[in-house]
C-alpha cells in the first residue's frame, strides 16, 4: 500500500529530540538534579524551570504520539512478522546495546565527578523510552493489523466524522484524565520508569497511530483549529502559573498537554510538511544522538562546571559542547563506521553504500531510519 510521505512528522520528532537535549542540560542547573542522577552545578539557574515547565507536560507525550504515527506507516508495508522483526532490529537491539555499552558511561562519569567508587552496572537510564515503545508494539500489533482490515468500515467513518469538529481530537483527553485519576502520579511530569509514564505513553502511542489511521480528517481539523488549540494551551498554562503555582489538578494538565500537541500538529502540518537535505540528515542523526547524548552531556558538565565563569555562560557552553560532541560522534563515528549502524537503530549499509556521500543517495522513503519514523 502506497502512503504519502509526511515530512512534518519527521520534523516534529527531530525538534522533540532537540528539546529533550536542552531540557536535560537545564536539569544540571536545578537544585534537585542529583536526586535524579544528574551532575549538579554549584551555581543554579532556577529561572530556567518556568520555560522547562511549559515544555515538560507535552514534550514526552508528543514523542509517544509521533512514535505511534510511525508505526502506522510501517504497518502499511509489512505483515505482522515483518513488523516485529523490523522493530526488534530498530528498537530492541539498540536498547540492549545501549543498556550494556552506552548508559553505563554517564554513570561512570557521575561517579568520577563526585569521587565515588567506580563501578559498572547495566541500566536502561534514558533508554526507558525505547523499552516502552517496544512493549506497546507487542501489545497493540494485533489490534493495528485488525484496524488495517476494517479501514473502510462504518465505525471508522463515524470516528472520522467526529474528528471534523475541534472537540473531536480533544475528546481523547478523557483517556488521559482517567489514567491520572486511576494511577494518581505524585508528579505528572515523572514519566521515566513509572506506571504513570507507561500508561500515559501507551495511550498517546495508540492515538498517534489512530489519528493517522482515520485519514486526512484529523489533519484538516488540527490545521483549521490550530490557533484555538494554541490559545487554550496558553490560557491553561497561564492559569497553571498564576492560580495553581505550577501544580494544578492532573486532569487539567492532560488537557493542556493535548492542546499544546494538537496546536503543534496543526502548525507542523502547515509549515513543516516539506522535504529537504537538512531534514534528511537530521532524521538519520536523531536516533543515534538520542542514544548517546547523556554521556556527552555528563562529560560536558564534568569539564565545564569547574571553570570560574558566569553560570549562564556555563549553560551555553554545555549546550554547545553537547551539540557539537554528539555531531562529531555521529558524523565521524556512527555514520562512517558501517558495522555500528544497527546498534544505533540505522540500517546496515551495504558495501556499495559505504562512502561518505551515502546520505545524498538515500531514497525519500528511507529518510527516517529510527523507530518513530513514518515510513
Amino acid at each position: 500500500m502506497k502512503t504519502q510521505r509526511r515530512y512534518d512528522i519527521d520534523w516534529l520528532r527531530v525538534i522533540a529530540i532537540g528539546l529533550l537535549l536542552i531540557y536535560h542540560i537545564a536539569i544540571v542547573f536545578q537544585p534537585w538534579a542529583m536526586f535524579i542522577g544528574f551532575i549538579r552545578s554549584d551555581e543554579l539557574m532556577e529561572s530556567l524551570w518556568k520555560p522547562m515547565s511549559m515544555l515538560n507536560i507535552w514534550r514526552i507525550p508528543l514523542l509517544f504520539y509521533v512514535s505511534g504515527m510511525g508505526v502506522y506507516f510501517a504497518v502499511q508495508k509489512r505483515n505482522w512478522k515483518e513488523l516485529l522483526l523490523e522493530r526488534s532490529k530498530r528498537i530492541l537491539l539498540p536498547y540492549i546495546f545501549g543498556v550494556i555499552a552506552i548508559v553505563p558511561l554517564h554513570f561512570l562519569i557521575f561517579q568520577k565527578y563526585y569521587h565515588l567508587p567506580l563501578g559498572y552496572y547495566a541500566h536502561q537510564g534514558h533508554l526507558w523510552f525505547l523499552a516502552n515503545i517496544f512493549v506497546y508494539i507487542l501489545i497493540f500489533f494485533p489490534l493495528f493489523f485488525y484496524l488495517k482490515k476494517i479501514r473502510d468500515s462504518r465505525f471508522v467513518r463515524k470516528i472520522s466524522s467526529w474528528m471534523r469538529y475541534p472537540a473531536g481530537p480533544l475528546s481523547v483527553t478523557i483517556f488521559f484524565a482517567l489514567e491520572v485519576l486511576l494511577v494518581k502520579p505524585q508528579v505528572f511530569e515523572m514519566y521515566a520508569e513509572t506506571w504513570h509514564g507507561f500508561f500515559l505513553g501507551m495511550i498517546a502511542f495508540f492515538f498517534g497511530f489512530f489519528f493517522v489511521f482515520i485519514g486526512e480528517t484529523f489533519w484538516q481539523t488540527v490545521l483549521k483549529w490550530k490557533w484555538l488549540y494554541l490559545g487554550l494551551a496558553l490560557t491553561l498554562c497561564l492559569g497553571r502559573f498564576t492560580l495553581f503555582n505550577l501544580v494544578p489538578p492532573a486532569y487539567l494538565l492532560t488537557l493542556e498537554s493535548n492542546c499544546w500537541i494538537f496546536a503543534i500538529f496543526g502548525l507542523g502540518f502547515k509549515y513543516l510538511n516539506k522535504p529537504g537535505h537538512t531534514l534528511t540528515y537530521l532524521s538519520r542523526a536523531a536516533y543515534p544522538v538520542y542514544i548517546i547524548h547523556m554521556f556527552v552531556l555528563y562529560a560536558a558538565s564534568m569539564i565545564i562546571l569547574p571553570f570560574d565563569i558566569p553560570v549562564f555562560l556555563k549553560f551555553v557552553t554545555i549546550v554547545a559542547f553537547t551539540g557539537i560532541g554528539c555531531f562529531v560522534i555521529y558524523e565521524f563515528g556512527i555514520r562512517r563506521i558501517y558495522f555500528l549502524s544497527p546498534f544505533f537503530g540505522l540500517k546496515w549499509k551495504s558495501k556499495a553504500g559505504r562512502n561518505l556521500g551515502i546520505d545524498k543517495k538515500i531514497k525519500k522513503k528511507e529518510i527516517l531510519e529510527i523507530p518513530v519514523r513514518n515510513s
